[in-house]
């Protein structure tokens, strides 16, 4: 059965407030996070799928995920969405960072 937008942005949320305040649920999400996401969910991942989940670093103000490289090159369209911040997406950015999800700053 596939996971629903909603489905995956409830495990996140529910997986990151567990490991704010679990020391040993912290550890296995960043050991094993397919285990985690199942103990957290009650659902396998589907087969295949990776996870990767990073700490965050307090030597760090941000912290964000690139995408795969354009093939081909990037119109000047692409690049001015770039330059205007278009690019925050909800699994990549951590909303108390940019305040761009969740509550404004």
């Amino acid at each position: 059965m596939n996971w629903t937008q909603r489905q995956i942005d409830e495990c996140i949320e529910a997986c990151r407030k567990r490991a704010a305040v679990d020391a040993e649920f912290r550890r296995k999400l960043l050991a094993d996070p397919a285990a985690a996401v199942k103990e957290v969910s009650g659902r396998e991942i589907p087969a295949g799928f990776r996870i990767r989940v990073l700490e965050s670093d307090p030597a760090y103000d941000a912290t964000f995920v690139l995408p795969p490289p354009a093939a081909g090159g990037v119109s000047d369209r692409e690049l001015d969405d770039v330059a205007g911040g278009a690019v925050c997406g909800s699994y990549a950015c951590d909303p108390h960072a940019c305040g761009t999800h969740g509550s404004p700053k």
